[in-house]
């Protein structure tokens, strides 16, 4: 990307179309203290200086998530609450029967729905849309989760891959760490998204963008993307002969 500055000023007056065009007030987004959300933050703050808040939502998180969600928060000047969700995850886990040889992610999906949970609260109770901050990277491969981090009302920065989000983080200047930190999804102790994707942003980005890798790297990333359409698409519906 060329011209930053341009991209930037289109991408806020897209947010502000968006959110006008559905008769809200305002944004609300999810902190994480990660590189996308922070990208998000300083869009969505520059869209409605006055009409935005971040909401950081840890559940049995590394405590260095909630003390760069509240740098990036700080250096935005963007408001952020917190919502402590260990209990309701307790309880879902208590009340659906979890057990320890379940999938490990079905249970960690838990959270990832209890924040889209909390964000619509926010949501409804301000009429303000709710931001994803899911990159192309990510939804090329389905690395989201549904009815999670991937339920959301406008995607800011769908456009972009994990690259070119550095780039906006640099020139929106995200603080350092956030930028250079290793990317995790935070679902559980040590995770790690290059590690759970089977490959780096690096060579995902480049597929992405020229096509070009080699054929390990092609061949996940084409079944990654194949087995994830549904998350993408609108649901499916039957429709009888008759009424087509």
């Amino acid at each position: 990307m060329k011209n930053m500055e341009k991209v930037c000023n289109e991408a806020v007056e897209w947010i502000k179309d968006r959110v006008n065009s559905a008769g809200a007030k305002g944004v609300v987004l999810g902190m994480s203290g990660g590189i996308d959300s922070a990208v998000v933050a300083a869009l969505v703050k520059r869209a409605f200086p006055k009409d935005c808040f971040c909401v950081t939502m840890p559940c049995y998180s590394d405590p260095i998530d909630a003390e760069h969600a509240k740098l990036v928060a700080d250096t935005v000047g963007i408001e952020m609450k917190t919502v402590v969700l260990n209990d309701a995850f307790d309880t879902m886990k208590k009340l659906v029967d979890a057990k320890e040889s379940d999938p490990k992610l079905a249970i960690a999906n838990i959270k990832s729905r209890l924040r889209m949970v909390t964000l619509y609260y926010y949501a409804g109770v301000n009429n303000y849309l709710v931001a994803g901050t899911g990159n192309r990277s990510e939804l090329t491969i389905g690395y989201f989760t549904k009815y999670g981090d991937g339920g959301s009302d406008i995607l800011p920065i769908a456009s972009f891959v994990k690259k070119e989000v550095r780039a906006l983080a640099e020139y929106l200047e995200i603080p350092e760490i956030i930028i250079t930190k290793p990317p995790t999804a935070g679902l559980w102790e040590n995770q790690s998204d290059e590690k759970e994707m089977g490959m780096t942003y690096e060579e995902l980005d480049n597929y992405i963008l020229t096509g070009e890798a080699n054929e390990e790297v092609k061949n996940k990333v084409d079944m990654m993307f194949n087995r994830s359409e549904h998350k993408r698409v609108a649901i499916p519906k039957f429709v009888p002969t008759e009424k087509q």
